[in-house]
C-alpha cells in the first residue's frame, strides 16, 4: 500500500474514534481544530443543532510567523469570539492529530484566553 494513503486512512480511523467519544451539546460545545499545510482553523461546533457557534481561521488574514505562531492567533481569537458568545466552557477536539506543537499551541492560548476544556 502507497504510504502516503496509509497515513491518510490512519488519520481517519483516528478521527472517528475521537469523534465517537466527543460531542458538544450547548451547555458545553465541541472545539474541532483543522490544520493544513499553510493554514490553521477552528469552529466551536453544537452537535445537537448541528450550528458552527464561532469560527476562526488564518485563510484571508496577513499573518506571518511560523505555524505555531499563527495557531497562537487563532486561539487567542477563537477565546475572544467565544466569550462575546457567551460560551465558557468546550470540549476539545484535535481531529485526529496529535496534542503537541500547532494543536498544543492553539490549546494553550484558547485556554490563556478564558476557554475551560
Amino acid at each position: 500500500m502507497n504510504r502516503k494513503l496509509k497515513k491518510t486512512q490512519n488519520l481517519i480511523l483516528r478521527k472517528h474514534r475521537v469523534r465517537s467519544v466527543v460531542s458538544g451539546t450547548k451547555e458545553c460545545p465541541r472545539l474541532t481544530v483543522t490544520v493544513s499545510n499553510l493554514h490553521i482553523s477552528a469552529q466551536i461546533i453544537d452537535d445537537t443543532k448541528k450550528v458552527t457557534l464561532v469560527a476562526a481561521s488564518t485563510v484571508g488574514k496577513k499573518l506571518t510567523g511560523t505555524m505555531t505562531e499563527k495557531a497562537i492567533a487563532i486561539g487567542t481569537e477563537i477565546a475572544t469570539n467565544a466569550k462575546k458568545a457567551k460560551i465558557k466552557r468546550v470540549v476539545f477536539d484535535r481531529n485526529g492529530r496529535l496534542y503537541h506543537g500547532r494543536i498544543k499551541a492553539l490549546a494553550d492560548a484558547a485556554r490563556a484566553g478564558g476557554l475551560e476544556f
